[in-house]
């Protein structure tokens, strides 16, 4: 009998399937071009000693690997949950623009870089950016529930997926964390 009324208590005291980080929780897996994704990890992208934004990376399958989550050609998710009160617009395309200066093809993927510069708006507190890729199609761009828009290229991808996970990051902080450790 005191088997029925704690198996009760202890699903309702176990942890939910979801990742938190900074009072910000997104739940264990997404949808991404028809595809289940399971979260591979969270990061807190910190400028200034302030923390900015909770970044998130979703996969088909968990990896610590760096150069896999960039290199795999298949469905996968960034989410950036904003928890600093304001980010302009043009904060937001000087990362991509600092991003883009590091990369050996930059000046061919600068017309893809201004259209997704073109994307950005001024994020506050609340606000998510959803980056998804999807094989064959590119990435969408999504603004609180709101697509912006889509742009093709498995090279562009490798290289926005290198602006949280590559060589030089825009914080290793975030990597790390995007990369579940």
């Amino acid at each position: 009998m005191a088997a029925t009324f704690l198996l009760p208590l202890l699903l309702a005291l176990s942890p939910a399937q979801a990742g938190s980080l900074a009072g910000v929780t997104l739940p264990d897996s997404a949808q991404v071009g028809g595809q289940t994704l399971v979260l591979n990890g969270m990061g807190l992208r910190e400028k200034y000693f302030i923390d900015i934004y909770v970044g998130t990376l979703y996969l088909p399958a968990r990896t610590k690997s760096a150069e896999e989550a960039i290199q795999a050609d298949v469905p996968k998710r960034i989410v950036m949950s904003f928890i600093y009160k304001e980010v302009t617009a043009d904060q937001m395309k000087e990362t991509f623009a600092e991003g883009l200066a590091q990369l050996p093809n930059k000046d061919a993927l600068a017309p893809a870089f201004a259209k997704l510069s073109g994307m950005m708006a001024t994020v506050h507190a609340g606000d998510v950016v959803t980056l998804d890729y999807v094989p064959g199609a590119g990435i969408t761009v999504d603004f609180n529930g709101q697509t912006k828009g889509t742009i093709a290229g498995l090279d562009f991808m490798k290289a926005v997926w290198s602006i949280y996970l590559g060589p030089a990051p825009a914080s290793a902080k975030l990597k790390a964390g995007m990369l579940g450790g």
